[in-house]
């Protein structure tokens, strides 16, 4: 079981994300929307994952996923939107998301996501120590 937070700014979906992930074996252990002292309050929560609506992808926004890149380092990031663009995939990634969560909800889809980008980060840490211990 991971731990889990949500940053959204519709109470809604939280809850909706909060019970899928909850149905999925997850532990939620924090939800709030996303203004700066609410993400303090929930990166002491340390939380493996975090699934976060930035809004729009604009300076704003990424700099909400730079900021909790930083804060939470080995944290499975996950964006949350209803429109998600090759260009916004492409500039996510680059501000450390890990894997992407589509609106509106559908629960398996949300499930596999978390699950398929875990395998892929555990298969690329693999590889990793593979290759350096071939060195």
């Amino acid at each position: 079981m991971l731990k889990a937070i949500i940053l959204d700014n519709q109470a809604v979906t939280r809850n909706l994300l909060g019970s899928v992930l909850t149905t999925g074996g997850h532990e939620v252990v924090g939800d709030a929307n996303t203004n700066s002292s609410n993400l303090a309050r929930m990166v002491k929560l340390q939380p493996q994952i975090v699934c976060v609506d930035i809004g729009e992808a604009n300076g704003e926004g990424l700099a909400l996923l730079d900021s909790l890149r930083k804060e939470l380092p080995k944290a499975l990031i996950f964006l949350v939107s209803s429109k998600i663009d090759a260009a916004t995939i492409q500039s996510a990634q680059q501000h450390g998301v890990s894997g992407f969560i589509v609106k509106p909800f559908n629960s398996v889809a949300v499930l596999n996501s978390i699950r398929n980008t875990i395998l892929r980060i555990a298969k690329q840490q693999k590889t990793k120590v593979e290759q350096s211990q071939d060195e």
